[in-house]
């Protein structure tokens, strides 16, 4: 009886399964490209099921997995259990049929055949997508099987891919309203404007005409708060300014909105320390790669990675390329030049609605990041 996945779901046992035919994985560049100078040899993946720990070893011709547990500091003890080994070309075919209904099948939700759900049962993979407490989607050891294995984080851009910044309610920035002080069936007014893709533009736009004014006032959550002011003491009032030019101007990449706000410098800082030192520039990437190393909104960051080392992207000809910390410019600069700004449900996370709050009238927008599909 087949079964039915999600095309997010199916990405990430895609890129498993090329890393275990393949054995070994080319590096990305900043433009999302294969770097045909580095390559690195993959000899062991570990992934987590719900009934234990597998690891995957890479051998000339075979795989070999290995079932067993993990303890906290990450020691792994086989279970004692045969080994079972199934010839690597086994793992490129079903790679091969996981591409064929990623590429040809419309929609989010994809149809398992029983062949490919035999093949699955066969080499113990009933999560189809890994369950880790760290937020890793499996380690991998490159080189040898004894070195450390390193925790990666998997994207397909022929699915649809979890954000970088997703916090919810707890990424809302929050602008404070003045100029005009508004009577109640005003801020009814505004916040009656029919729910459409531009609702919050045009709430912005309505306080404008009224002739309300919206200025940066705070992080509607703590935590969140100190993370970005991790990155630098005025960096909320940047974010804040990116999120209303997405919403305003349409723009949603981040390169792009960077170099809108190196012209509006929000900060008033000098032009030596915009053009030459490229301060917007590097404070972003700051942002992604914390964001891509494991900061999330609502729990404290104090500057240290995460067990999340690197990114593995399956591009949408179906090449894995990896992205690790120890190569970190590459890393940024890839970050820099292929992420976006999203819209997220406004009734979902409470946000593009002037809110009163102690007496003052607050309008809060939501920052989302998420990796270009193309």
């Amino acid at each position: 009886m087949a079964f039915e996945a999600s095309k997010r779901e199916l990405g990430e046992l895609y890129t498993f399964f090329r890393l275990l035919a393949d054995g070994k994985v080319s590096l990305g560049t900043p433009k999302a490209q294969k770097d045909e100078q580095k390559c690195w040899p993959v000899a062991l993946i570990q992934r987590e099921e719900h009934d234990g720990t597998r690891r995957y070893y890479i051998e000339k011709e075979d795989v070999r997995i290995v079932s067993g547990t993990t303890e906290k500091d990450g020691t792994f003890t086989a279970s004692g259990k045969d080994d079972q080994r199934f010839p690597r070309e086994d793992f490129r075919d079903a790679a091969e049929i996981i591409l064929h209904l990623l590429r040809n099948v419309p929609g989010e939700d994809v149809e398992v055949s029983e062949g490919l759900e035999a093949f699955l049962d066969a080499v113990n993979i009933y999560d189809l997508e890994a369950k880790t407490e760290d937020r890793t989607d499996f380690s991998v050891a490159f080189w040898h099987p004894q070195a450390p294995l390193t925790g990666f984080n998997v994207r397909c851009r022929l699915s649809s891919m979890s954000p970088l910044l997703d916090g919810g309610r707890t990424a809302n920035l929050k602008l404070e309203q003045s100029g005009v002080k508004f009577a109640v069936p005003t801020v009814n007014k505004v916040n009656a404007l029919p729910e459409s893709p531009t609702e919050v533009a045009e709430r912005m736009l309505m306080i404008e005409r009224l002739g309300g004014v919206l200025k940066y006032a705070d992080v509607a959550d703590r935590v969140f708060r100190c993370n970005l002011l991790m990155i630098d003491l005025h960096f909320p009032r940047v974010l804040a300014e990116m999120v209303r030019i997405m919403h305003l101007d349409g723009i949603t990449r981040v390169n792009e909105l960077t170099e809108r706000i190196k012209e509006m410098n929000p900060l008033k800082i000098k032009d030596e320390l915009i053009n030459k030192h490229g301060f917007y520039e590097f404070k972003m990437k700051q942002l992604l790669l914390a964001l891509a190393l494991g900061m999330r909104p609502a729990k404290i960051y104090n500057g240290s990675d995460s067990a999340v080392e690197g990114l593995l992207l399956t591009d949408g000809n179906g090449e894995v390329l990896c992205y690790h910390k120890s190569e970190r410019q590459v890393f940024a600069d890839f970050l820099y030049q292929n992420t976006r700004f999203e819209k997220s449900s406004v009734d979902k996370d409470k946000y593009g609605f002037l809110e009163r709050e102690n007496g003052v009238y607050y309008f809060k927008l939501n920052v989302k990041i998420g990796l270009i599909k193309r």
